[in-house]
């Protein structure tokens, strides 16, 4: 089959009316096809189209898969009992028992609940900050690292990188200084030195009273999937903890298994302050996220003194059925583990051999997530169209993948069968020769 990527010609016409879909250059972009159901890893389309296999998890969210009759029996059950009460007056079992689970797994005591990965990362950094000036230790320093992507809402954006995602509000984000991100792959033989260039400079700034350090522990997902070391993360945490500053983990990809162990943090053998959870949390059925603080942090709130308080909080806080999915979440995590600590063999062998195209560089894995880099002229990065190129083909043979500029990655759902598997890196490996 002769294929090649044509460009979409500027228009809007084919977009349907009313909806304006997220992450999307209408000019420039393929109409989105319409998905009537799910089935574990696979998407169901309308006129008996063949079903697409989601090897990206419909943006690292479902987890278990589409339509898990576990989750959405438990989010059943629970809609018939209570689905909404006023998280500021009340509580409910379901949260209570999300809390002490994701308590005792992370080893923070406290859970704040929000609604979506950006607003779990907004609610880290206020914390972060009223801590000190809860102490009365006012600091103003923020320290984030290069590449990394944390969310959409305005803090989110401040320590995130500056680009094209949020150039339009610059001049409105708050100062943040910034650490190289060391990111590495297969057979790369200058990573400890870059590692130790990022610890130098991480050092350097933290001379200046600092709120906090903020990271992506492994891998930073939008960030183009940028992998770092385990040792690189146990030296940030050990200079960070000299400093006196608070560390926080933004596993909302990380978590939930999807780089091997439940949480990266456990993987890496850190110990955060503060973790930002959300995508998997739910499993993607419902929006939530949570922060987890530790206990110290928390009880710098307390007090007679209003302007102790915490003042945040979201109309969804805690929803029950949103709880309710959460907990069946770490109900078939817990019973079935085998199902994220083996993913990552199972990609290994394809891996390698796609490792061996011409047009592959820096093959990487961690866990559930396999990335590469396509071999480009010029520069590479978000906007690279081969991505693109290679996303087209992969549809048109039923497999979606959504590549970030020219970086390929597959991180499926922990479902997919060994044959859906091959199929994707087939697919893959195919597509290659017309990027």
């Amino acid at each position: 089959m002769n294929y090649s990527y044509q460009p979409v010609k500027p228009s809007s016409q084919n977009w349907g009316s009313h909806i304006w879909p997220p992450f999307t250059q209408i000019a420039s972009s393929i109409p989105p096809q319409k998905v009537i159901a799910g089935e574990n890893a696979l998407l169901i389309r309308d006129n008996d189209e063949p079903p697409i296999i989601d090897a990206i998890s419909s943006w690292w969210v479902t987890l278990h898969g589409h339509a898990n009759t576990y989750i959405a029996n438990a989010i059943a059950n629970q809609a018939k009992k209570l689905e909404q009460v006023i998280f500021a007056d009340f509580t409910h079992p379901q949260a209570e028992e999300l809390a002490k689970r994701l308590s005792a797994l992370t080893g923070l005591e406290r859970l704040f609940f929000s609604d979506n990965g950006s607003t779990a990362v907004e609610v880290a950094l206020k914390i972060a900050c009223q801590f000190w000036h809860n102490k009365n230790e006012p600091r103003k320093q923020l320290i984030a690292f290069e590449g990394a992507y944390h969310g959409d809402t305005f803090g989110a954006m401040a320590v995130g990188e500056r680009n094209l995602f949020n150039k339009p509000f610059d001049e409105m984000l708050f100062p943040v200084q910034r650490v190289p991100w060391p990111a590495t792959w297969w057979d790369d033989t200058s990573v400890e030195a870059r590692e130790q260039k990022a610890i130098s400079q991480l050092e350097k700034l933290l001379e200046e009273p600092t709120i906090a350090v903020i990271l992506e522990p492994l891998v930073q997902g939008a960030g183009g999937m940028a992998m770092v070391r385990e040792e690189f993360l146990k030296k940030v945490e050990k200079v960070v903890r000299q400093s006196q500053a608070l560390l926080i983990a933004d596993e909302v990809m990380t978590g939930f298994g999807r780089c091997g162990n439940l949480f990266a943090s456990h993987r890496a053998k850190i110990s955060p302050d503060l973790i930002s959870l959300s995508k998997g949390l739910t499993s993607g059925f419902l929006p939530m996220g949570v922060t987890m603080v530790r206990e110290e942090i928390f009880e710098s709130f307390i007090g007679n003194d209003p302007n102790l308080t915490f003042w945040h909080g979201h109309s969804f806080t805690a929803n029950p059925l949103g709880c309710a999915a959460g907990n069946a979440s770490l109900d078939l995590l817990e019973g079935n583990p085998l199902a994220y600590e083996g993913l990552e063999s199972r990609h290994l062998p394809h891996l390698k051999k796609l490792a061996n195209h011409p047009k592959v560089t820096k093959p990487r894995l961690v866990g559930t997530i396999a990335a590469f880099n396509i071999e480009v002229e010029g520069a590479g990065g978000y906007l690279n169209s081969a991505g693109k190129a290679l996303k087209q083909y992969a549809l048109q043979h039923n497999v979606f993948i959504r590549p970030l500029g020219n970086v390929v990655y597959l991180l499926p759902p922990l479902c997919i069968d060994d044959s859906q598997l091959e199929k994707c890196y087939s697919t893959i490996s195919n597509g290659l020769e017309i990027v």
